[in-house]
């Protein structure tokens, strides 16, 4: 029973983890958003970065997710 209760711990702990990061890039996301809403350039500078990042995102959020 210990060895369920340790993973069950560490399941939490990662589950947590992720949605505290998912919490602080939606927040990041939003802050540049509204920091380049009126600057043309500023904002397809950041389309372009996302556009980048978003698939190495998916990658992570896929090798971190646990299989059930």
């Amino acid at each position: 029973m210990a060895t369920d209760l340790t993973a069950l711990e560490s399941q939490v702990a990662q589950t947590t983890t992720a949605e505290q990061s998912a919490v602080l890039l939606l927040t990041q996301l939003h802050d540049l958003l509204v920091a380049s809403q009126n600057d043309p350039v500023k904002l397809n500078e950041l389309i372009s970065q996302l556009a980048v990042s978003k698939e190495a995102l998916a990658a992570a959020v896929v090798i971190n997710t646990p299989s059930t």
